[in-house]
C-alpha cells in the first residue's frame, strides 16, 4: 500500500462529520473536511510518514501533487506540511513551477500563505538571482493568489527584506478591491515594521493605501 493511499484511509478513519463541517463553514465551503483538527492531523501525518520515509524521499513532489488531486482539505494540509519539510535545503531550480501549481490549484489564504513564506520565500533564498523575474511574473498575473504571493514572499526575511521590491509590490497592487490583496499590503508592511518602522510609517503617510491596508500596516507603530 502506499503512503498516499495509507495517509486517506486513516483521515477517513478519523473522520468527525460534524467537526468537518464547521470547518468547511469556515473555509467558505471551498473544501470538504474530514474534521481532523491540526494537531491530531499533524500526529497522522507523522505517523504515517515514518513508515514511508524512503518512498517520501525519494518522490515527494510528486506525492503532494497528487495528495493535491483529492478534494479534502487535509490532504492538501498534508501535501503542503510534507513539501515545506522535505524541499528546505533541497530546491532544484525547476520547483518553481510546481510552487505556482501547488498555490494556484485548491488555493485558499491558509494555503497560499503557507507556500508563499516558505516554498517561495525559501526558493528565492535558494536562487536570489530569480527574485525580480519570478516576481514579476507573479505580480502581473491574473491570479489574485499569485498577486498576494508577491506580496508577502518575504514574511520570514526580517533584516533581509528587500523594502524597495516590498514597496514596489504594494505600489502595484494598493488600487485593488481584493480584500486578500488589501491585507496582504498590510500584513507585509506591519511585519516589516518590526525592523523599519521609520520607513514603514513614512511610506504609508507618502502614498494612498486602501484604509484597511494602511490599518494593518502601522499597528505595531501607532
Amino acid at each position: 500500500m502506499s503512503f498516499v493511499t495509507t495517509i486517506k484511509k486513516v483521515f477517513e478513519a478519523n473522520e468527525d462529520v460534524t467537526y468537518g463541517q464547521k470547518q468547511s463553514d469556515y473555509l467558505k465551503n471551498n473544501f470538504p473536511c474530514y474534521g481532523i483538527q491540526t494537531q491530531p492531523r499533524r500526529e497522522i501525518l507523522k505517523n504515517c510518514t515514518s513508515v514511508y520515509k524512503e518512498e517520501i524521499k525519494a518522490n515527494f513532489r510528486n506525492i503532494c501533487w497528487e495528495l493535491y488531486q483529492f478534494p479534502h482539505r487535509e490532504m492538501h494540509q498534508a501535501a503542503i506540511d510534507i513539501f515545506i519539510k522535505e524541499i528546505k535545503k533541497n530546491y532544484q531550480v525547476e520547483d518553481i513551477a510546481l510552487i505556482e501549481k501547488l498555490i494556484i490549484t485548491n488555493s485558499w489564504w491558509d494555503s497560499v500563505d503557507t507556500l508563499a513564506k516558505y516554498a517561495v520565500g525559501g526558493y528565492l533564498e535558494t536562487f536570489p538571482e530569480k527574485t525580480y523575474p519570478i516576481i514579476e511574473e507573479f505580480s502581473n498575473s491574473d491570479n489574485m493568489w499569485l498577486n498576494r504571493t508577491a506580496i508577502i514572499f518575504q514574511l520570514g526575511y526580517k533584516e533581509k527584506t528587500d523594502f524597495e521590491l516590498l514597496i514596489s509590490e504594494c505600489e502595484k497592487h494598493k488600487h485593488s478591491s481584493e480584500f486578500f490583496i488589501q491585507k496582504a499590503i498590510g500584513w507585509a508592511l506591519r511585519e516589516y515594521s518590526s525592523i523599519n518602522p521609520n520607513g514603514v510609517l513614512e511610506y504609508v503617510n507618502s502614498t494612498n493605501l486602501k484604509p484597511l491596508s494602511r490599518k494593518e500596516a502601522i499597528r505595531k507603530i501607532v
